[in-house]
Formats: C-alpha cells, structure tokens, sequence
C-alpha cells in the first residue's frame, strides 16, 4: 500500500504530523512549496518530528496550474494506492484535481467545512476537493451534516479534527520549551494575539489601515505574527501609527501554542486558528464577514466581527466573557486513530 499525502501550508503540517505517525512506512510525503521559507515550514517540521519531505516541489503561493502539474508527474512516478489532502488551500485543490485526473481515490480531511461565501478561493478549494473525494473526513457534525445535504459521492466520515490531536500531543512541550513569554516579559501581563492574512483584507490599503486603527484601540497590547504579504503591505502603508501593536516574524508551532494559550483572547482572520483558540478555550473574534466554524459562534466562544462592525470592536473585547461550556465540538483527539483505521476497513492492502 502506498500513500501520497499532499502538504503545502502550516495548518497542513501539524495535521499531517499527527496521521504520518501512524501511516509511517506507507506514506510518501509530498510538500508543494507553498509555505516555502524556513520560518513557515522547516521549523515546523523540526519542532513536530515530521519527517522531512520526501518531495520538495516549488511552487509559489497561488500557482495552482504548475502544483497540478507537479502533483501529476510525481504521482505518476510513485503510483500511490490513494492520495490524501488536507483542508482547503491551493495545495489541496492542486493534490485533489491531480489525483482526480490520474483516476487516484482520494481522501479529504476538514471536508464538509462552508462558509457560503463563493467570492472566497478556500470555500471553491474546500467544495471542489469533497466532490472528488472518495472518503470525506469531517471534523464536526455539522460539516458532515453539510455533506450529506449536498449529496457527495464518497463516504462521509465523522473523525473529529486532527488540530485536536495536535493540540493535545504538543500543547504540554510547547509551554515547557517555548521562551516567548520571557523574551516579551509577558508571564503578568495582559495580552492580545491578532492575525490578518486573507488578500481581501491586506491587498486594500484603506481597509487594512481601518483594521489596524481598531486593533491600535484595544485595551492592551496586540501581538501580530505577520504573514510575508502582511508585512509587505504594512510596510507600504503611509500613514498610521501602531504604538499598542507589537508586530512578529511568523512564529514556530511552539511559541505560536504558548503566545495564544496564554493570550485574554485571540483576532483573526485564519480558519484554522479560530479553531485552535477553541481548543486552547481562548475567547476569539473573527475578523471577517462569515465563518467555516459556525459552531464556535454557536457556543459564544466565537464572535464573529464584521467590517461595519469594527468600529465596537474595543467594546467587544474589553466586556467578554469566558462561556462556563466548553463542548468537544472537534472531538476527543482520537482523529487520527479513526481515520487510518477507516482506511483499513475500505482498503484491503493497507
């Protein structure tokens, strides 16, 4: 039985980090090159214990047609029993279309996610990949719920979420090693975590100064992991001032878990870290018009933020308050376990 799974961007990492610990000799792991410097993904695979690539393609952030073709030739080479892809970036839908075309079964984890927002490349991304997939593996009820309305071919399996897995294995030596707090003196202090990376927003001038405005107006300081493009288009702003905004390269998994374990509460525009602010029970706000992860919202620990709405975001943050539930909506961090041994039942070699 060969495997070929399909990684490309952070989230990827920590996800496949925990599966490849169980698909071990099977699996032939592929990295596109979309997170491609060593601050976004060789400390990453350092700081997991994922092994190392076994193809390093490279290719740049969004050049999906050059992933598909890259995808193609190299699967024709190992000629992989079944591919599986990770989430909803470029990466994903280059691994999903290229296994498609070799007539390859494919396997989709984080399938069933919507936003309902077409205008968003991760919601075209996410569907397209479900469609083609032979097993989709949802992270929460909803998302397989989603599946089931939408008639999918493959079989819909509810896993739980593999950032749970990740979260649980990684959480206690992140805190134990990370040195972050100290180098920031943050131990006592209150403190924000914000992100912003989605073109939307950082590709508009006007639109990312209003948002950086809102988060200069918090009541503590704000620490801002920068994306490349982040920092690019911060750097080209020609105006404001950002005394409370602490900026940061992009961090390691580790000080990244101890940054916002330890965070009043979390800003972002990432799919992926308001679910990991869920799992770590640190209220978040989305910055964004609409969200895949509804039943964080659901559950208030979530509040999604509109633009209109910026103007109360200060207020928002400041009167929060922490829910007394905290239901395991991503699972028991047993995602892993369900997923290679789904394969196991339905592929007979594996």
């Amino acid at each position: 039985m060969k495997i070929a799974t399909v990684v490309g961007a952070r989230p990827q990492f920590m996800k496949a980090a925990m599966l490849s610990k169980q698909l071990q000799h099977r699996e032939t792991l592929i990295h596109t090159g979309q997170h491609y410097d060593a601050a976004m993904s060789d400390v990453f695979f350092a700081q997991l214990q994922l092994k190392k690539p076994d193809v390093q393609l490279h290719h740049r952030e969004n050049d999906l047609g050059s992933m598909i073709v890259g995808l193609e030739k190299t699967f024709s080479q190992i000629k992989p029993d079944i591919v599986i892809v990770y989430g909803d970036t470029v990466s994903t839908l280059a691994g999903s279309l290229a296994a498609s075309k070799l007539q390859l079964p494919l396997a989709h984890i984080e399938a069933g996610l919507r936003s309902f927002n077409r205008r968003m490349p991760e919601e075209y991304n996410r569907v397209v990949s479900d469609h083609l997939a032979s097993w989709c593996f949802c992270p929460t009820e909803r998302s397989a719920i989603q599946l089931k309305k939408e008639n999918v071919n493959g079989s819909i399996i509810l896993s739980g979420d593999l950032m749970v897995d990740a979260c649980q294995h990684y959480k206690t030596a992140a805190l134990k090693e990370s040195t972050i707090l100290e180098e920031h003196q943050l131990r006592e202090k209150p403190y924000y975590v914000a992100t912003l990376h989605r073109a939307e927003l950082i590709d508009d001038p006007k639109r990312l100064h209003s948002y950086l405005d809102h988060l200069q107006a918090l009541d503590s300081p704000v620490y801002l992991p920068l994306h490349p493009r982040t920092k690019k288009a911060i750097e080209q702003l020609k105006h404001g001032t950002y005394e409370r905004l602490r900026f940061l390269p992009p961090l390691p998994y580790f000080d990244m878990l101890t940054l916002m374990s330890h965070s009043q509460a979390i800003l972002t525009d990432s799919g992926g870290i308001q679910k990991e602010a869920y799992v770590l029970s640190v209220p978040c706000f989305t910055l964004r018009e609409e969200t895949e992860w509804h039943e964080t919202v659901a559950t208030h620990w979530n509040t999604l933020v509109k633009e209109k709405d910026l103007p109360s975001l200060p207020h928002l943050v400041k009167e929060r308050k922490r829910p007394r539930k905290h239901p395991p909506l991503f699972g028991e961090g047993d995602a892993a376990t369900i997923i290679v041994e789904t394969l196991k039942r339905e592929l007979p070699r594996f």
